[in-house]
């Protein structure tokens, strides 16, 4: 009981086939053969040309994302010509291309793992402007899946997780619809989707479906944005939803669920300001007697009670209020064009934040009791100036980031979430122009020795370089994009990336600094280390090695080195690894500062 058995496919097909022991009886445990080759039918930015094509080739970087042909390892080149040359602008267009060889393949377990996985590879890289024809295609592919005849095959495939990566997946893409006139609508028998212009001086906006369930009669379901809702747009926005009749069926939940999916499943793209919509759900046969609301959590794989309430029980309908769930803003949304929603991510920012501010307040603690003893000379009293401005910029710009998710979260407030962004602009920039300021007055005390500043000269350079040039660039930033609504991103309250690039009026002033304050670091390593290496024995040269780390290591947060790695999330803003690795570096900058800036100072 319990033995695992494997078996290849057949020639004709490729993948494996499992099967488990029970009760003396092999039954099939996952079945992953296919005869789709899912890597020859995506391939992005790149398109081969091929020897026999008469149209016009392609190049790497060009967005011809597919390749055509029969099927895989069939035919001569020249097959291929067939399907591109002249026609290869229409494939780009409207993924045509594929459709042929996916609705001619057999729906079994093997290939709709392969199909998912090519739905979730479009969904990923190729979901910019999606026209009404490029979401036909994928209606058509996905619908290719998901008909009542063969869902039964969904309870063979090898991934238990596939039907959410599927759901994922479609949210995705139909969340970037471009809408023609205001609205869109696009029927297949089992996905249909559509989509409205929202904006707050119009009236409640409704989502109707009605579709076939199994053969047993119409399913209905309705999406209604109540009015009270859309006053909450700052602007012009869209909405799209999707229906399911039969998805309920392969949302395979990790633990094991006595309830089933009677009706449509209704997935929702929402403007991030609106708080709750209102679903009406009606079953085949006026089957609604306890019935529940809820909704699928992608994360833990499991059906979620907290996001719906049920608000009205009638005959044969069901009517829902669902608020989707809101993360907490990733630390990394700072530098990043978008960040991932994660669980993790959430929970590093969220600790991360937290004890940085414990550490910034005992750090401006100490400093306040020990200030007449480490301040007794000219670059010590300038040193600790800049530790203490940097520390308290710090701790103010992380209390409004909390603040800024608290704002944008809670009261969503248009005008409170600009001036939390402002100052939120304002007081990171400032940190970043004090550590600047910093490592320009590490700079004079190694190569300007004997070039004496006063403290007034002093301060006043520094108060405005650290505070005057933040001030400038965050003015000029609202000044110019908030005119024209494009200050705020959609989802947070910090700065907008994709339609006015006002990011980069943190992001340039923040890396330019980081890369110039690196170079700072270069010169003390070679200043300290040059005297030592190889001049005496290895104790000498070990305890010199020992220096030059220590240095490095206390420098690196004072000086903001780690935020250099702002730049991975900026290049692939989808990966949650550098995300991740970005708020470990960064979100704890306070706990550092404490520890290398302040306890182990020996003064």
């Amino acid at each position: 009981n319990g033995a695992i058995c494997i078996q290849p496919c057949s020639p004709s097909f490729h993948g494996e086939t499992s099967f488990v022991c029970e009760d003396r009886k092999w039954q099939m445990l996952s079945d992953a053969c296919a005869s789709l080759d899912v890597q020859s039918l995506f391939q992005v930015r790149i398109f081969e040309p091929l020897s026999c094509s008469g149209g016009h080739g392609g190049a790497v970087g060009e967005h011809l994302p597919f390749i055509g042909g029969g099927k895989p390892g069939h035919g001569k080149p020249g097959d291929g010509a067939k399907h591109f040359g002249a026609g290869n602008h229409s494939c780009q267009a409207d993924f045509s291309c594929i459709i042929p060889d996916i609705l001619s393949s057999p729906v079994i377990p093997g290939n709709i793992a392969d199909i998912v996985e090519l739905l979730k590879k479009i969904s990923l890289q190729l979901s910019e402007n999606v026209t009404r024809e490029k979401m036909q295609s994928y209606s058509r592919i996905a619908n290719h899946i998901l008909n009542s005849s063969i869902i039964s095959n969904w309870a063979f495939v090898k991934d238990r997780n596939a039907g959410s990566i599927l759901l994922d997946s479609v949210n995705l893409f139909a969340g970037k619809l471009l809408l023609r006139n205001g609205s869109e609508s696009i029927q297949e028998p089992f996905i249909a989707t559509k989509g409205y212009s929202i904006h707050r001086n119009t009236s409640a906006k409704t989502f109707d479906f009605s579709m076939d369930f199994n053969g047993t009669g119409n399913i209905t379901g309705q999406v209604l944005i109540p009015e009270e809702e859309l006053q909450r747009l700052p602007r012009a926005s869209k909405a799209v939803s999707v229906a399911f009749p039969t998805l309920g069926a392969v949302l395979e939940p990790q633990q094991r669920d006595p309830a089933v999916v009677s009706g449509l499943v209704l997935s929702v793209s929402l403007p991030e300001e609106l708080r709750s919509v209102v679903l009406t759900l009606g079953g085949p046969g006026g089957r609604a007697r306890g019935a529940r609301c809820v909704g699928w959590h992608s994360l833990e794989r499991r059906w979620d009670a907290r996001p719906c309430a049920l608000r009205a029980l009638g005959a044969g309908a069901v009517m829902c209020r669902c608020a989707p769930r809101r993360a907490y803003r990733a630390f990394s949304v700072l530098m990043a064009p978008a960040a991932p929603r994660s669980a993790l991510l959430a929970l590093l920012t969220r600790l991360g934040l937290g004890i940085s501010v414990l550490s910034l307040l005992l750090c401006l603690l100490v400093e306040a009791l020990a200030w007449r003893h480490v301040t007794r000379t000219r670059i010590a009293f300038m040193r600790h100036l800049c530790l203490v401005n940097i520390a308290a910029v710090l701790l103010v710009a992380d209390l409004l980031f909390i603040l800024a998710a608290i704002v944008h979260d809670t009261a969503l407030n248009y005008r409170l979430c600009v001036a939390a962004t402002f100052f939120l602009h304002f007081f990171y920039l400032a940190l970043f122009f004090w550590m600047f300021t910093l490592g320009l007055l590490i700079l004079y005390g190694l190569l300007l020795i004997f070039f004496k500043i006063t403290r007034s000269a002093f301060l006043a350079a520094a108060f405005s370089i650290g505070y005057g040039c933040p001030l400038v660039i965050s003015v000029l930033t609202v000044a110019i994009t908030e005119p024209n609504n494009g200050y705020l991103r959609s989802g947070a309250c910090w700065l907008n990336w994709y339609e006015t690039k006002a990011l980069l009026a943190f992001v340039v002033p923040a890396l330019s600094i980081v890369v110039m304050n690196l170079i700072v670091v270069v010169v003390v390593v070679v200043k300290t280390g040059r005297s030592s290496f190889g001049e005496g024995c290895k104790s000498q040269d070990l305890n010199s090695m020992i220096r030059v780390s220590k240095n490095v290591a206390l420098l690196t947060p004072l000086l903001g080195l780690t935020w250099g790695f702002g730049l991975a999330t900026i290049i692939d803003s989808h990966s949650l690894a550098f995300h991740v690795v970005f708020a470990l570096l960064n979100a704890f900058q306070g706990f550092f500062i404490l520890l290398f800036g302040t306890l182990l100072d020996r003064k």
